[in-house]
């Protein structure tokens, strides 16, 4: 019958499995016996091997979830989400830093100078001599497209610089014959900075009007001596 011959070849197939573990085991307790491996060691490898290929299992491809399937895309991602995070923590409002230009930057007119100096043989003109004398050597202007300078002493020590938005009123003072005059700016707190013997006078108070937030009307008043 069907039954007792598949019954038959089931007997035949153990016992050639039991046969061949036995020889085996008869050749691995001849190796631990040759060998310093422990017979129990060697009994359990053996026995552990057949037992472990026989519970490995094969998975096809598509099992696999996409994050083990391409670990390098999703590290890829993330890269490009903290690209874009650190590129939108960049205020986008941020406006470029305007470059300073110079219009004039210069001291005193020569010719207060030379005037003073020819005035100063007098006794009584001497002190005024020796203030034209400190103007030449100590101070020194600088007009640029964002603020007004003022140095003075040998080493440019004293500085004060102020804006064109806080300039309330200019008015300009030509001395001698017109050559070089005084600038006096009015601040918008009322200070009043007094630029003694500038050259280009009038061009750089119409300047400084220009450049202002609210332009007033440039005054000038009569030639004043020196």
């Amino acid at each position: 019958m069907p039954n007792t011959e598949s019954k038959k070849t089931e007997k035949r197939s153990h016992q050639s499995s039991l046969a061949q573990i036995l020889q085996s085991l008869e050749i691995v307790s001849l190796m631990a016996a040759s060998s310093s491996i422990p017979p129990s060691t060697a009994v359990t490898s053996v026995v552990r091997k057949p037992l472990l290929l026989s519970t490995t299992f094969s998975f096809p491809a598509s099992s696999l979830s996409p994050s083990t399937k391409s670990p390098q895309r999703q590290i890829h991602r993330l890269l490009l989400a903290s690209s874009s995070a650190s590129a939108s923590a960049v205020p986008s409002d941020s406006k470029p830093v305007k470059k300073e230009t110079i219009y004039f930057d210069g001291g005193a007119h020569y010719g207060d100078l030379l005037a003073n100096l020819i005035l100063g043989l007098t006794i009584l003109w001497l002190p005024l001599t020796l203030a034209a004398v400190s103007r030449a050597f100590n101070l020194r202007y600088r007009f640029t497209n964002l603020r007004v300078t003022v140095i003075s002493g040998l080493t440019g020590e004293d500085r004060s610089d102020f804006s064109y938005k806080v300039i309330k009123d200019v008015q300009v003072v030509p001395r001698f014959i017109g050559e070089w005059g005084d600038i006096i700016i009015t601040l918008r707190d009322g200070t009043k900075v007094d630029l003694r013997s500038v050259p280009k006078f009038r061009q750089i108070a119409k300047y400084c009007l220009s450049m202002a937030d609210q332009p007033a009307v440039l005054k000038e008043s009569g030639a004043k001596g020196f």
